[in-house]
């Protein structure tokens, strides 16, 4: 096939099933499968279902990036609350990457071998029961804040290593990817939302611990849905690839193969300095724009343990917008790419992170100056920076066989929050607090200012990892879709005067 044939790849964005056709939909006759004709595809779960899953699974990953920034939306006042620096602000980040991070490859593992709705599950209900006791958190143990922000990781950690293989194993071709598209837009959403509801919860009430009270009774509701309207896919079958052709292996031998994929690893990389500054900007730019409105003179500073400031808001809203636009236009981008090369996906997300770098340098830099034009750049960098989500996802399915996508997923979180968001919120604060020269409001805007200007160098590098990627996308791509397992050793025989390999199973009677 040449480059310049339309492949299911091609579909629109949110084409209709017939537009999107991809494998699962027909048999090797070009005809309708049974299973279809009765509304049920190869992965044992029919269309109406399948979409009502990933609409739930869409709603919990809202969920929880919501609850993950409400923190960051109510920031200066738990600064103020606590009396604590802008090191220990960034542990209340770091803790919880740090448990979720750790956590992930203990849930990918059993993701890849036991029922995934029910591990979902119990970690959903726990992540909702520990974010309502983090709410209870007195003024004099900020450590019991620390505790309950690293136990949240737990519940996480067990949905997000898992959500994007039951997709998988439910669509292939176009429609995963429109599918991973809708599922991703729930990160900036969520996010925005996070910082909207924290502060506006906040606003309503003068009390900051009842914004971490509205995620634990939306979380109670999303573990009903999970138990009684998602049913488990069958792994691999959904691309004629059935769960017991594929054979799963030890996790070693996981590891092994996962770490000599080329695609995989510098995917990770790049992905690794996506998580840094997000993992930074999420922190810590509602604080950052609020210190700047001080330092300038159109805020007044924190009085009476309430800090008022309609950054958090508008962040939020920004977040929402440039994810929404940053997902989409990177999955509209990277279809038409893909009918040019097969190296689309990779370019569009170094694209994205070069493209975002001097943007987000602009608005840390423009911040005293004019709060409009730091708005303005924020926009535009976060619109950029939000183009990988969704497609690297894509490129992790496409690259590693089924049977190790749950452990792939896991190993590309530990990496990506090792190096990236887990350390990232501290160290931004760590070098503030280091810069410092004073308690002025000056310097505790400059600080800050100065150290978030890592952001951009971190994205250069991840555009330089995913350049990387082009150069492997094509030939491990292949080598996950030729996959015979080790000990189903292909044989040579002819064909068309020419020999070819083929598994053993597929020549023996």
């Amino acid at each position: 096939m040449s480059l310049g044939e339309p492949t299911s790849d091609s579909a629109p964005f949110f084409s209709s099933d017939s537009e999107a056709e991809g494998p699962e939909d027909r048999d090797r006759t070009g005809s309708q499968r049974p299973q279809e004709e009765e509304g049920e595809s190869a992965s044992g779960v029919s269309r109406v279902r399948a979409l009502s899953t990933v609409f739930i699974l869409c709603y919990i990953n809202l969920l929880n990036y919501m609850d993950r920034f409400t923190v960051a939306g109510v920031l200066p006042d738990i600064e103020h609350y606590f009396g604590i620096d802008d090191g220990k602000s960034g542990l209340l980040q770091t803790v919880f990457i740090c448990s979720y991070m750790f956590l992930a490859p203990v849930f990918g593992y059993l993701g890849d071998r036991y029922n995934r709705k029910y591990i979902m599950s119990v970690g959903i209900l726990f992540w909702s029961l520990v974010t309502l006791a983090s709410s209870y958190t007195p003024k004099e143990h900020f450590w019991a804040l620390l505790l309950t922000r690293g136990l949240v990781g737990v519940g996480e950690a067990s949905y997000s290593t898992i959500a994007p293989t039951i997709i998988a194993d439910l669509y292939v071709g176009g429609k995963r990817t429109n599918m991973l598209s809708i599922f991703y837009f729930a990160i900036p959403v969520g996010s925005g939302l996070g910082y909207i509801v924290g502060s506006q919860v906040n606003n309503l009430t003068k009390d900051w611990h009842y914004a971490l009270r509205v995620t634990p009774a939306l979380g109670l509701v999303a573990v009903l849905l999970l138990l009684f309207v998602v049913k488990e896919p069958k792994r691999g079958a959904i691309e004629e690839r059935a769960e017991h052709q594929l054979h799963r292996t030890s996790w070693l031998k996981d590891l092994h193969a996962l770490s000599k994929n080329p695609s995989f690893i510098l995917s990770t990389f790049g992905f690794t300095a996506v998580a840094f500054v997000t993992g930074s900007l999420a922190l810590w730019a509602p604080t950052f724009l609020f210190r700047a409105a001080v330092f300038s003179g159109e805020r007044a500073p924190c009085v009476e343990g309430h800090c008022a400031s309609s950054d958090s808001l508008i962040f939020g809203i920004i977040t929402v917008v440039t994810g929404i636009l940053g997902v989409a236009s990177g999955v509209q981008v990277s279809r038409w790419l893909r009918t040019k090369t097969g190296q689309a996906d990779p370019l569009v997300c170094a694209g994205g992170l070069l493209l975002s770098a001097p943007f987000l340098y602009l608005a840390i830099v423009f911040a005293e100056a004019s709060t409009i034009a730091t708005y303005v750049f924020i926009f535009l960098g976060e619109t950029f920076l939000s183009m990988n989500w969704a497609i690297v996802a894509d490129i992790l399915l496409y690259v590693v066989v089924p049977t190790r996508r749950s452990t792939a997923e896991a190993l590309q979180i530990v990496i990506s929050h090792l190096l990236g968001d887990a350390g990232s919120p501290y160290l931004i604060g760590v070098v503030s607090d280091a810069l410092r020269k004073n308690d002025s409001y000056l310097w505790e805007f400059r600080s800050l200012q100065l150290s978030l200007l890592l952001c951009s160098f971190a994205a250069v590098i991840g555009g330089g990892f995913f350049l990387a990627t082009a150069l492997f996308i094509e030939e491990d791509r292949h080598r996950a879709e030729t996959y015979v397992p080790p000990d189903e050793e292909p044989i040579v025989v002819p064909k068309s005067g020419r020999s070819t390999r083929v598994p053993v199973s597929s020549v023996l009677i």
